[in-house]
């Protein structure tokens, strides 16, 4: 519902706030929640859905969290925005350079990681 869609925003930009002020915790929190429920309303392959999932992201970034970075981007949110936005849409083109940045950064990851993250 729209009233619904309006809760899902504010809380966005209530999650924004909170890594703003460098509280991360529990932004992770209340963005996983709005992750959840944009999936359950419109769908895994929704543009507002996926750049949920890339905010959602950003949090994980910041909280070195390497494993669900890699899960999320490579496993989820990467061939849901190619099949319905597009190689080159910027959601799209954004979430390349966030998986292939996370991959370099985290010291875990192999030699195939490096190189698929490359591609």
């Amino acid at each position: 519902s729209h009233d619904e869609q309006a809760i899902l925003q504010l809380q966005d930009n209530l999650a924004s706030c909170l890594v703003d002020v460098g509280w991360c915790d529990e932004a992770l929190v209340l963005r996983r929640e709005i992750y959840a429920r944009w999936v359950a309303t419109l769908g895994v392959s929704h543009e507002r859905t996926i750049l949920s999932g890339t905010n959602l992201l950003g949090v994980l970034l910041k909280l070195d969290l390497w494993d669900e970075v890699k899960w999320l981007a490579r496993d989820q949110l990467l061939p849901a925005a190619q099949r319905s936005l597009g190689a080159d849409h910027t959601l799209t083109l954004d979430l390349n350079v966030k998986l292939t940045g996370a991959t370099m950064l985290n010291s875990k990851s192999s030699r195939n990681d490096l190189l698929e993250a490359e591609t």
